[in-house]
């Protein structure tokens, strides 16, 4: 399902607000993106829905996302970059 939801347009809505939140998200969308169940490329979609300050605030483990599949992808994200 590579293409399933644009990863172009994906890609372009990992540029946030801070290069330190484009680097995390597009972290997620080159390392792990295509191998990830349906559910957590979902959940990548819908993390990048939200607003800079919470997906910051999730990356940085001040709040949980509002979702396990979220969460999940928050989780991969601060494993990866020990945030």
């Amino acid at each position: 399902m590579p293409d399933a939801l644009g990863q172009g347009r994906l890609r372009w809505r990992c540029r946030r607000g801070t290069r330190e939140l484009d680097a995390l998200l597009s972290w997620f969308l080159d390392a792990r993106f295509e191998e990830a169940e349906v559910e957590a490329q979902e959940g990548f979609a819908r993390v990048l829905e939200a607003e800079d300050p919470d997906v910051w605030d999730w990356c940085m483990g001040r709040a949980s996302a509002p979702d396990s599949a979220m969460q999940s992808v928050i989780d991969a994200i601060r494993a990866r970059h020990c945030v």
